[in-house]
């Protein structure tokens, strides 16, 4: 395969060396020793960066600090000419739960002046900064699939329990396997160079190369795999800004795949590209292809994963197998003993093309990898030089040695006798001990049906953003009228059942209604009450309790009418503290701590005034105090802020209100005229929530159309 800047790669850069540094441990390892010898710059462009991480958990025991930001902090305090620039993905809050909190204010505001932190949200609506790159000095660089984040760190055996496995918070997690590769020469300052274009598209600073480079920091106990060689840089950069975008790797795996004789290996986290099923499904309708070899994790992380990637992997491979008339296609996943049922967290993006080529970097084997995330990823071409090809070799045997348990050399000579992967795991197979286990991933007749192609999660193209949010909010709703009454039935027996649990089962003994009316009745009581109601609700929002659960409270506490008014003044009281809270802050510290995701999100609600702030309220994008403080330190007015807030809000509220105190009632004064009321009310308030959700969202519709035109 020929290497063509502009087409599959971006640049060519000579490398005097280059190891492959397989598993957490080698890379965290290696990066600390060439860290605390950096000189003039460190760049670290990351998914996610948590500076709690210790890189080498048993110690260092180098006189540097251990967790990363303080060794960064005293890097930058101690080294006068040292400038370090972090650029971390500005993720959705659908990760918040899984980062480390407040990154800006402990890798930014907490550290030296010349340690640099920024966010990075300049990918398209929906796309993510994915590339995992470090470069020091512009002398030695580390490209590859691990972050310098929680739960990465392993070591080659994948023990099924250590003491070392685990995260700043002493829990545990399982088994990770990844894959980066370091390098230098002018090969780290091509990468030097990407960091800057990033940094700069990111921020609009531009940063320049230093004129003269100190000694590599290369680390002295890492033997390289390669030396003297070129190597490539390839990219995924989506459309954006009026840009074209950058589909480098995409072309990249187009022309690998075609140009295989005998082996394709891939270790991947995931493999759901529809494009890379149609290139392998080309490979094997020939007599003589390739054998194909996808090593990946047994399972996706949590329910959500299952239901979507889960779910077109076992598409993808389905239709693979389907075509695999000669045998030659087969998914893994490494199984350690001990480890029960479970695999291996395959996280690594490594695609080996028989001795021939070799690409490690950040990018999956899905669709948002080719179009819509930005993603780097060496590749090294031996272009028929034999020390090459016998490294690329190499370091095949020493992955497929990791997983199959035994030396790589055992791996050399096997397939120099049976010339095929699949021949070769199966003879090296072991039942019962370290292993590749054949992977089967399947998808069930009801998953299938309920999953979608993934138009969104993991797009063939870049979706607009207006097209994205039109499928979360369809112009209109087409339950039949069959549904409709069956979803109001489930809803009613659901009442039902609930109460009569608080009748007839011990629970109520444990929360009973006398008790609970008693302390009502003294809150209710208490002269100070309205006032005492007013702080719960605005000392609720700063420390995030749910909003819901204080809504529920208060009618609870103050019946319906005096817990409507109680709750919708405290819902508005609140909200107008925390917008002023947000246009105090301003917009500058806005984007350091919602990220410019939010504040561009804001900039476009805005446009669309007070329907857009009460649609906002029917999509939870994130904690009512943190939509309230980014939208006072962004576009939006306070006159529609305070509207759209009230207008989105009150339908919710005085329903919770109005059901949590009829509840009250039926449990208070059980009997069958009581529940059937209950569940009139209920049928009644889930009728009106939506008739009021659908004018909203038709509303918004209608001005998006007028705004577009």
């Amino acid at each position: 395969m020929r290497l063509q800047p502009g087409s599959n790669c971006w640049r060519i850069a000579h490398a005097d060396r280059a190891s492959v540094l397989v598993d957490g441990e080698a890379y965290f390892t290696a990066l600390r020793r060439a860290l605390v010898e950096a000189r003039n710059t460190i760049y670290i462009i990351g998914w996610d960066i948590d500076s709690r991480l210790n890189l080498i958990p048993e110690g260092a025991n180098d006189g540097w600090p251990e967790p990363l930001g303080e060794l960064l902090h005293a890097l930058a305090s101690k080294r006068r000419k040292l400038n370090i620039y972090i650029l971390n993905w500005d993720y959705t809050v659908l990760f918040a739960l899984d980062r480390e909190w407040m990154p800006s204010y402990k890798l930014g505001w907490r550290t030296h002046r010349r340690l640099h932190f920024r966010m990075d949200s300049h990918p398209v609506f929906g796309g993510s900064h994915h590339q995992k790159i470090v470069v020091i000095d512009d002398a030695l660089a580390f490209v590859g699939g691990l972050d310098l984040t929680h739960s990465r760190w392993d070591t080659p055996d994948h023990a099924d329990h250590t003491l070392l496995r685990c995260n700043a918070d002493g829990s545990g997690y399982a088994p990770f396997h990844d894959v980066q590769i370091m390098f230098d020469g002018e090969a780290a300052r091509m990468l030097g160079d990407q960091a800057r274009e990033r940094w700069h598209i990111a921020t609009g600073q531009h940063l320049h190369a230093a004129r003269d480079l100190p000694p590599c920091p290369w680390p002295q106990h890492v033997e390289p795999d390669f030396a003297d060689l070129d190597l490539a840089l390839a990219r995924t950069e989506p459309t954006m800004d009026g840009n074209e975008g950058v589909q480098e790797i995409r072309q990249l795996y187009v022309d690998a795949i075609a140009s295989a004789k005998r082996h394709i290996y891939f270790e991947n986290q995931y493999f759901t590209s529809g494009l890379i099923t149609q290139e392998l499904t080309k490979r094997l309708e020939t007599d003589d292809g390739p054998d194909i070899v996808v090593v990946s994790r047994q399972s996706e992380s949590g329910w959500l994963e299952e239901m979507t990637m889960g779910v077109q992997r076992a598409r993808q491979h389905a239709k693979l197998k389907a075509l695999d008339k000669y045998s030659r296609y087969r998914m893994y996943c490494p199984q350690v003993p001990g480890l029960c049922d479970q695999c291996v967290n395959v996280h690594s993006k490594v695609m080996i093309i028989d001795d021939d080529v070799l690409s490690i970097g950040s990018a999956n084997l899905n669709n948002r990898s080719m179009v819509m995330d930005t993603e780097a990823n060496i590749v090294i071409t031996a272009n028929g030089d034999p020390q090459i090809q016998r490294a690329i070799a190499g370091i095949r045997e020493r992955l497929l040695g990791e997983h199959l348990g035994v030396p790589p050399e055992e791996i050399a000579a096997e397939l120099g006798k049976a010339l095929r992967l699949h021949t070769m795991i199966n003879m090296l197979h072991q039942p019962e001990g370290r292993t590749l286990a054949e992977l089967n991933p399947e998808v069930s007749a009801e998953s299938d049906a309920l999953v979608p192609a993934l138009s969104m999660l993991d797009p063939e193209k870049i979706v607009p953003a207006e097209d994205l949010i039109a499928q979360f909010v369809p112009r209109e709703t087409r339950r039949s009228l069959r549904e409709r009454l069956a979803i109001a039935a489930m809803i009613t027996v659901l009442f039902f059942g609930l109460a009569a649990m608080w009748r007839w089962t011990p629970l109520s003994h444990y929360l009973h209604p006398e008790a609970l009316s008693v302390l009502a009745q003294q809150i209710r009581d208490n002269p100070l009450s309205p006032l005492i109601m007013m702080a719960v609700y605005v000392l609720g929002a700063l420390f995030v309790f749910p909003h819901a659960v204080l809504v529920a409270a208060t009618g609870i506490v103050f019946g319906p009418w005096l817990g409507i008014f109680y709750a919708l003044s405290g819902t508005g009281l609140s909200a107008a503290v925390t917008y002023g809270m947000g246009r105090k802050l301003g917009r500058d510290t806005l984007r350091r701590l919602g990220g410019q995701r939010m504040n561009k999100l804001s900039a476009r609600l805005s446009r669309q005034g007070i329907i857009s702030v009460a649609l906002l309220r029917q999509i939870p994008l994130g904690p009512f105090v943190m939509v309230n403080i980014i939208c006072g330190a962004s576009h939006i007015r306070m006159r529609d802020f305070m509207l759209g807030t009230m207008l989105g809000m009150a339908p919710g509220s005085i329903i919770t209100v109005l059901f949590v105190h009829h509840f009250a009632e039926a449990i208070r004064r059980p009997g069958t005229m009581t529940f059937v009321v209950l569940g009139a009310i209920a049928a009644l308030l889930v009728g009106l929530a939506f008739l009021a959700r659908r004018y909203l969202r038709r509303s918004a519709a209608h001005r998006l159309e007028t705004a577009e035109a």
